[in-house]
């Protein structure tokens, strides 16, 4: 074999290792005790709620894709007349779609059992429970990130890649956009679904009953614990399962600019980079332990800092492997690694009691929930400052990095020519770099789920009051770890939605030489170069292209729109049921008779699911539609990449500002429930519940959905660009 096919066999080796690995993590925690028969009872509810949800909505998802499948299939026919082409790239696509959806199940098969083992191990040691609800998190961070990395190995592999590496990565472009359809529908349907609970539980509960959180005479309180599955674990799993994908895939597409400097390794670079990232967090896991009066977010933030090391380490093997030891790519790739820490540390000043800005939303309180609404959303447009800075300043210094690098390769083979991709291929770098860590991150977000079903769970079962200080202590850091999660998931959208629209424009470029028959061509031609540089010119000052990127605007806006509407509407109907319950069984109250919690949440699952299609669709069809009227102007390609440009760069400062503060209104809410301005039940609580509430789709549904948003728009684009030239 050439030492191309060994590196292509490694990958998917450790993808395998991975996956293995996931397992044995499976059976550490299934392994435990699960506690009293009364907290068994309380997560078998939360179990099959969250696998009723699940299994409707995927079903309905599915259908979508299959139906998306055909199109596709059918434009690739129609318009380039390429069947075999149509086949592969239609197979890629249900490829992502099933990985994506399979990657999801299995992650939260195992995150609703573990809840209620975390909340036994409560009652006997905290390290214990950190133990497991990390394990259990981690099931699904890496086994998501080691399916993505195995189906796009597996894709390059089956379509001929050690032998056509310049046409295969652009046949897996369907992979991407499988499963960005997924991610996208997978957060919109879990986020309404946990937001809507989450509102109804809270307003009824503790706003008109008095009830304390997680009070088992709340009938919305086994939604509630369900949607923080649907909807944290499940929806942001597809969320960076299809960040990894797309991102790989993108990068790929821009390595093949430097094939006659790095030939087949500059492409398989992105995929040995993935591959390394997994053994890391796999390290990074195991090192989490806490004392008993320890405190749990240094123990996971240590387990972080091996993982970037270790993910740095990889990096520097896989330049000097395949990228020639030019140390340019791994000055880019650390940028990548120092900007998701970065954004971490942002993300926490922004949404942690302990600074400026959550503590200005408190104080606010203290006058009402006007003024908590006014801080609130001040503070959440004033936190777009620092990660504009850091994103700007993280792609301008990849770019340059690899312009360095490209400068170092061509010195060494000028006769191979003039490197065009090479900044860009610096940003990719950058992308990889952050998306590192990845598994790891992932598995930080998953044990926010099940800390708080855990707490839960020991509420609802009546435990002591010193257990519920340490699952109250798990859950805190669940919830900080979840608001880092977004912040991260949201710069890394940033990083890849700038390498996928890097990603159309080849694309453009690719298919205008094909027409030419130049395709492969080397850049000297001064035909090739020509087509090159218009391909990749976005004139803003022409009417049509001025008019798609102010689409492209619009179309974040109503986006958001639609998916906080929607919990709106489905908060609605759990409100009403849950004020019902109480007027019909004036014993849920007294504690002598229980709530009907089925019902709720089957009221809650019908609506959300009804409720994700209209703007699950509207991001799908919109680039297609956009590219199609404008072609018909002759700027068809131009008009979709500005409405891509456009789109994005809205899209993450909304989803920053939708994010943080939303995350800042709920932890002003805790902080007051520490004791400050007067507590729970206090006029500053009542207050700050109603910004909390406010807060809820934003951080939570919204915010998230917007991450995918601009992703699935390029991964589309990259699909569909045949139609619109």
């Amino acid at each position: 074999m050439t030492q191309e096919a060994w590196i292509l066999t490694f990958i998917i080796a450790v993808s395998l290792v991975s996956l293995g690995y996931a397992g044995w993590l499976a059976s550490y925690v299934l392994k435990k005790d699960m506690g009293t028969p009364r907290m068994q009872e309380i997560s078998n509810a939360i179990k099959e709620g969250a696998v009723a949800f699940l299994n409707r909505q995927y079903k309905t998802i599915i259908s979508l894709a299959i139906l998306t499948a055909v199109i596709i299939f059918g434009i690739y026919v129609g318009v380039q007349h390429d069947l075999p082409l149509a086949w592969k790239t239609g197979i890629a696509f249900i490829f992502g779609s099933f990985s994506s959806a399979i990657a999801g199940y299995v992650g939260m098969h195992i995150a609703i059992r573990s809840n209620v083992r975390t909340a036994a191990a409560s009652t006997r040691s905290l390290d214990e429970a950190l133990r497991i609800s990390l394990r259990g998190g981690a099931v699904s961070g890496i086994t998501i990130v080691a399916m993505s990395l195995l189906g796009i190995s597996l894709l390059f592999l089956l379509y001929g890649g050690l032998s056509n590496p310049l046409h295969v990565p652009y046949m897996i472009v369907g992979y991407g956009f499988g499963a960005s359809f997924v991610a996208l529908f997978a957060q919109l349907g879990g986020g309404i679904y946990t937001k809507a609970a989450d509102v109804g539980a809270d307003l009824v509960g503790k706003v008109e009953a008095g009830i304390p959180e997680d009070d088992p005479r709340n009938p919305a309180v086994i939604a509630d614990l369900v949607g923080d599955n649907v909807g944290d674990c499940a929806g942001r799993g597809a969320d960076l399962f299809e960040s990894t994908a797309a991102e790989n895939i993108g990068a790929m597409i821009l390595g093949i600019a430097l094939y006659q400097h790095f030939g087949l390794k500059g492409i398989l670079f992105p995929l040995l980079a993935r591959a390394f990232g997994l053994i890391a967090a796999m390290f990074g896991v195991l090192v989490v332990r806490t004392k008993e009066d320890g405190e749990p977010m240094h123990a996971l933030n240590n387990g972080y800092y091996l993982t970037s090391i270790l993910a740095a380490i990889g990096f520097y093997i896989a330049t000097a492997l395949l990228l020639n030891g030019n140390i340019w790519f791994f000055y880019a790739g650390l940028v990548g690694i120092v900007t998701s820490i970065l954004f971490v540390y942002i993300t926490q000043y922004y949404t942690e009691y302990r600074y400026r800005p959550v503590k200005e939303i408190a104080n606010s309180a203290k006058t009402g929930p006007a003024t908590v609404i006014i801080t609130g959303f001040a503070v959440a447009l004033e936190n777009t400052v620092l990660p504009a800075i850091v994103i700007g300043t993280a792609l301008i210094m990849s770019y340059y990095f690899g312009l360095k690098g490209s400068e170092v390769e061509m010195a060494k083979n000028a006769a191979a020519g003039a490197i065009e991709g090479g900044g860009f291929f610096g940003t990719a770098i950058a992308t990889m770099g952050m998306l590192s860590t990845s598994a790891y991150i992932l598995a930080m977000d998953t044990f926010g789920p099940i800390t708080d079903n855990a707490g839960g769970i020991i509420e609802m079962s009546q435990q002591p009051e010193e257990i519920r200080k340490k699952t109250d202590k798990l859950d805190a850091v669940g919830n900080t770890t979840k608001a880092l999660t977004k912040g991260y998931a949201i710069g890394s959208a940033a990083l890849a939605a700038f390498l996928l629209f890097n990603a159309y424009l080849d694309d453009v470029g690719e298919l205008k030489m094909k027409a030419e028959n130049l395709f492969g061509q080397p850049m000297t031609n001064p035909l090739v170069k020509q087509i090159y540089d218009i391909a990749h010119t976005i004139n803003l000052a022409d009417i049509h292209v001025f008019v798609a990127a102010l689409l492209g605007a619009m179309l974040v806006f109503i986006f958001a729109s639609l998916a906080i509407a929607a919990v709106g509407k489905a908060a609605y109907s759990v409100i009403s049921d849950v004020r019902a319950q109480f007027k019909e069984n004036p014993g849920i109250m007294k504690g002598t008779s229980k709530p009907n919690y089925g019902r709720t949440v089957d009221i809650v699952t019908k609506t959300a699911l009804k409720k994700m299609v209209l703007p699950g669709v509207l991001p799908v069809l919109s680039p297609i539609v956009v590219g199609l009227i404008f072609k018909m102007f002759g700027f068809g390609a131009q008009a979709v990449a500005s409405f891509l440009m456009v789109a994005t760069i809205v899209g993450v400062l909304l989803a920053i500002v939708l994010n943080n503060g939303g995350g800042a209104w709920d932890n002003a809410k805790k902080y007051i429930e520490t004791g400050a301005f007067g507590g729970k039940g206090s006029d500053a609580h009542k207050a700050a519940v109603v910004g909390d509430t406010v807060g809820d789709p934003f951080k939570d549904t919204a915010g998230p959905s917007i991450h995918v948003l601009i992703k699935l728009l390029a991964t589309v684009t990259l699909v569909m660009a045949p139609l619109f030239l």
